[in-house]
């Protein structure tokens, strides 16, 4: 009987495992699924041009992935038993599973700040992107946005705002100052590109509850807006944690090097919901180039582990930031081991250019993913684990 792989999520990690394995394993003794709710592949790292009315159109899986071998399951899904080795699908039969890839991502964290979820917009999905596409496109001139989040998301959100919708009065309020990991340089960059652009920055402002028409901050402060991007940072569904897979306090999945489940050896995490520690042993942040990695080294460690090979180790290194500041202007700031701002930075039109690239080749990565390897594909080896129950190989 065939070895079935089934990987949740189509992201960036999901997508990139999915297609790796399908093109690096025999059909003749795998088969490969993967699972996603949308039938569309989402570059999250443009949802916010979406948002902003941009013309952005995204490919669909199935063209994604056509002759690869990899069988689409269009469904979203709502739990994974690890005991009986099977992932539950909303309005759809349960699927079962010798190896399980699990790249479900992240969506927005809401903080338990009240009136969040009844009121805000946000840009972690294709379905929120659209409907505050939607919202501003109602929204007539002079209207007010609040961008809530002094990260790359509220940074990228507020710009990309302003420089779509001049029309609109766009403010990014935060809770510290504004690029404080930057560089000296590159935060001046950034504050330049504020006042280009007519961002007002409330700096030292938490937002504590989101109320229609306003939010209200820490200090009571009262902040009109008649929209509320919240752009607070990332959460991963609970559904691994219900599982009974090891996952930390966050719910992130506790993973080896080579991004195996510490709990549950047929289990791989990549992405978001992984919990990895990078090379300088802190744990990688939630990110594109870290989905990149950790999808990596979980579909080169399933394919050596499957054919009885020697694990390869992909190096797992955060290098930096790169921050879209509208469409001709970003920030590409390096870091050092320690996540620390180099002084150096790239800036201005060049760095935009820079994103752009790293944009389509993200996607490009997505259609090739073993370029540059050997196209012979390998088979199982009769220590690889199956169905029967046989050895699996260390």
């Amino acid at each position: 009987m065939k070895h079935r792989i089934v990987v949740l999520g189509a992201g960036y990690a999901g997508a990139f495992a999915a297609g790796s394995l399908a093109r690096r394993l025999s059909p003749a003794d795998t088969e490969v699924t993967l699972v996603n709710a949308a039938p569309e592949f989402v570059e999250r790292m443009r949802l916010h041009q979406l948002a902003a009315g941009q013309d952005v159109t995204f490919p669909t899986l199935a063209a994604m992935f056509a002759g690869t071998g990899v069988q689409l399951r269009l469904a979203r899904v709502t739990g994974v038993d690890v005991g009986r080795r099977t992932v539950a699908l909303e309005d759809a039969p349960a699927l079962g599973y010798d190896t399980l890839v699990y790249a479900l991502g992240s969506s927005v964290a809401h903080h338990d700040v009240p009136g969040v979820a009844e009121h805000a917009f946000d840009v972690t999905g294709l379905s929120s992107a659209l409907r505050l596409r939607e919202r501003l496109a109602r929204l007539d001139a002079g209207g007010t946005v609040l961008v809530v989040g002094e990260g790359l998301t509220g940074i990228e959100t507020a710009t990309e705002l302003a420089e779509s919708r001049p029309d609109l009065t766009v403010t990014l309020a935060t809770r510290g100052e504004l690029g404080a990991w930057l560089s000296p340089k590159a935060r001046r960059h950034l504050r330049r590109a504020f006042d280009r652009l007519g961002v007002t920055l409330r700096e030292h402002t938490p937002i504590a509850a989101v109320e229609p028409g306003r939010a209200l901050s820490a200090s009571g402060a009262v902040v009109p807006a008649d929209v509320v991007v919240w752009s607070g940072g990332f959460a991963v569904d609970p559904i691994a944690a219900h599982s009974g897979l090891a996952v930390t306090d966050t719910g992130r999945i506790t993973v080896d090097r080579t991004m195996r489940s510490v709990s549950h050896p047929e289990v791989y995490a990549a992405g978001d919901c992984a919990h990895a520690i990078g090379d300088n042993g802190r744990p990688l942040p939630m990110s594109c180039a870290s989905a990149g990695y950790t999808a990596m080294q979980a579909s080169a460690a399933i394919v050596a582990r499957l054919t009885d090979s020697k694990v390869p180790t992909v190096g797992l290194k955060y290098f930096g930031n790169h921050i879209s500041l509208g469409r001709r202007d970003a920030i590409f700031q390096m870091v050092d081991g320690e996540v620390r701002a180099k002084p150096w930075y790239l800036g201005g039109r060049t760095a935009a250019v820079v994103k752009s690239g790293v944009l389509k080749g993200a996607a490009w990565s997505i259609a090739h993913p073993t370029f540059g390897l050997p196209h012979r594909k390998r088979h199982l080896t009769t220590t690889a684990p199956t169905r029967g129950g046989l050895k699996v190989a260390a």
